[in-house]
């Protein structure tokens, strides 16, 4: 395999600081963007040449907030609000979870993230069994910072579920101590208290301490519903966003997933930590969870990137449909003018990198970043014609457009073909290990 790679002929959108494009080339050398221009010379005779004429390259999307152990639970727990969908359908069916099940969950759910462009992700996993969502990480080449779930209380959690606080931080301590920044820094570690309804004081507040002492991220749920928020205001006095900042879980390294319902004071605290929010638009309106008030929070300076979430709360995976949701929404309330496309398409690329703490690595097409580039098809029905490409993308591309994607340098699917995964394996793994749960669940 050669160390280089020359995309030819591509119609380039940066994504840099002022949103570049350009027709020309891309060289890769060594998993990164060596040099970009209107024409490039192949290096040597080993460089591999994509013809990518009629195309157009882009950053690889990045989400901030996905469950890979959850993908085999799709279709299992529709028509449930939150806490109910938790309870009734998905702690019972994370605690039947075994290795070789969760690892046919990763790679499923990393297959259909890579097939739909999505380079990178943060994921919370279950309690149990994070190791195999690592290897399957790792074999697949995807850029993953991965935390293994924290629950040390709560109502109706299995008991397979409901965790010492001591035995999860210590498993957390030996799970970064292994994975953290391996494979060249594509693989990383996160803490992942699941949400403060199922968390105690000393949990969130030890890792706090322990995130800042060994400088990794903090990747937890907040406010994503009415019901959670009044539990967390019952249980301390204080609403959800005002808790965690209490107990040291808000700043530049804290991703809060969804942030569906905040108060101005709450709004105030993330702008004046700079706390990042990732935004679940298809998921929050599958679980009737609401509408975050995202324009405002961009108006205050919120860091605001994009999840799917989990595939048994969304269903798909799919960053072209988050991205078009987010903004419609909004224009709906707002007036077609807010969450203009160029915001969305940085939102699921420059600025999911920063809020990961990637910026200067990934998100954006620069000489000396990591090449986590794809290639779009946009000469489909459905997408001409296209006038404007970045409105295109956002609003009328679909993932299946998506035709060859690099990540680190290593081309991880080429012309719809995924070369780290043997998709007709993923899929046969991923319907007999999902009966084996639905067995073990009692359906």
């Amino acid at each position: 395999m050669s160390d280089s790679i020359l995309i030819k002929d591509a119609t380039v959108l940066t994504v840099d600081s002022g949103d570049s494009l350009f027709e020309g080339d891309v060289l890769v050398e060594r998993g990164r963007i060596s040099s970009i221009g209107g024409s490039i010379a192949r290096p040597d005779t080993s460089c591999d040449v994509i013809e990518a004429r009629g195309f157009v390259l882009l950053p690889g999307f990045v989400q901030t907030h996905i469950h890979l152990c959850q993908t085999l639970f799709r279709g299992a727990a529709d028509d449930l609000a939150l806490i109910d969908w938790l309870k009734k359908r998905i702690w019972p069916m994370e605690a039947a979870h075994t290795e070789e099940s969760i690892y046919a969950s990763a790679r499923l759910g990393i297959a259909e993230l890579i097939q739909g462009g999505t380079t990178c992700a943060l994921t919370m996993e279950t309690v149990r069994h994070t190791e195999s969502v690592f290897a399957a990480v790792e074999e697949s080449g995807f850029r993953a910072t991965v935390g293994k779930c924290m629950m040390d209380k709560g109502s109706s959690v299995p008991t397979n579920l409901l965790e010492e606080t001591e035995a999860s931080i210590s498993e957390s301590l030996a799970l970064l101590e292994r994975w953290h920044n391996r494979a060249d820094g594509r693989i990383r570690y996160c803490f992942a208290p699941r949400f403060a309804v199922s968390c105690t004081r000393e949990l969130l507040e030890r890792v706090a301490r322990l995130s800042r002492e060994h400088r990794v991220m903090v990747h937890t749920h907040a406010s994503e519903n009415k019901d959670e928020i009044e539990i967390v205001e019952r249980e301390t006095g204080l609403r959800n966003i005002h808790y965690l900042n209490e107990v040291g879980l808000a700043g530049s390294n804290v991703v809060l997933a969804h942030c569906v319902h905040l108060d101005e004071g709450e709004m105030e605290v993330l702008s004046r930590t700079n706390t990042h929010v990732a935004h679940c638009p298809s998921s929050n309106l599958k679980l009737g969870s609401g509408i975050a008030r995202i324009p405002e929070m961009i108006e205050r300076g919120i860091s605001v990137s994009l999840g799917a979430d989990g595939a048994p709360c969304n269903n798909r995976l799919d960053m072209f449909t988050e991205m078009r949701t987010a903004a419609l929404l909004q224009k709906a309330i707002h007036g077609a003018e807010t969450m203009p496309a160029l915001s969305m398409l940085r939102m699921v690329t420059i600025d999911g990198a920063r809020a990961l703490g990637l910026e200067k690595e990934i998100g954006s097409i620069e000489p000396g970043k990591r090449a986590d580039l794809i290639l779009i098809n946009l000469n489909r029905l459905h997408t001409t014609p296209h006038p404007n490409l970045v409105s295109t993308i956002v609003y009328a591309a679909e993932a299946s457009d998506v035709e060859t994607v690099l990540i680190d340098g290593r081309v991880v699917m080429r012309e719809r073909q995924l070369l780290t995964l043997d998709e007709y394996e993923v899929i046969h793994s991923a319907r007999e290990y999902a009966q084996q749960l639905t067995n073990a669940f009692g359906e």
